[in-house]
């Protein structure tokens, strides 16, 4: 099982701009290949106002630290960069077993190609 790498700085945010994007029930999954034979998996978490105050904005981003903690680990590959964006309404109020599928789906479809390539 590869360990887990945070995510936290700005340059490292907007390079996931560009990478793959599937859109999940409850979040947005931004999911790269760094291409570099470092095992980790890095993951980053970020709501944006629209998903409410700092306090809703925090349980969010709780919610998603839980599902990445639970999940990725086995079904991340090594060497990729995963981040998972809340979303309005959808985040805090989904129920959490709805979340890890929703999780789960959206790793399959990145890995498998399906998804979209985000702005150049």
């Amino acid at each position: 099982m590869p360990p887990l790498r945070l995510l936290k700085v700005r340059a490292q945010f907007l390079t996931m701009n560009r990478a793959l994007r599937v859109p999940a029930g409850s979040f947005l999954l931004q999911a790269r290949d760094r291409g570099d034979d470092d095992p980790m998996i890095g993951v980053g978490f970020t709501c944006s106002k629209k998903v409410g105050n700092a306090v809703a904005r925090n349980r969010a981003k709780r919610r998603l630290r839980e599902v990445a903690r639970l999940d990725l680990p086995t079904q991340g590959r090594p060497g990729w960069d995963y981040v998972l964006i809340g979303r309005a309404g959808a985040t805090a109020a989904r129920d959490f077993a709805a979340m890890r599928g929703d999780l789960q789906h959206a790793l399959d479809k990145a890995h498998s190609g399906r998804a979209q390539r985000g702005r150049p």
